[in-house]
């Protein structure tokens, strides 16, 4: 499941989003192959923490299960 992550909550990529020019045409991130297409991967992470990258609207984005 992929959410979009604050310093305080985990938000749905729904609602962030559906705003979002780099969007794909449902208004979703466009996440492939485990791949944040419309970002970049966030380096020196802790290896407990899931991979997470940072979109071009500034958010961090993970997939989390």
């Amino acid at each position: 499941m992929l959410v979009i992550m604050t310093d305080s909550q985990l938000i749905s990529p729904q609602t962030v989003c559906c705003n979002c020019l780099m969007a794909d045409r449902h208004g979703q991130p466009r996440w492939q192959q485990g791949v944040l297409r419309c970002g970049h991967r966030v380096a020196g992470l802790d290896q407990t923490q899931p991979t997470q990258f940072e979109c071009q609207m500034g958010f961090r984005v993970a997939d989390i299960e």
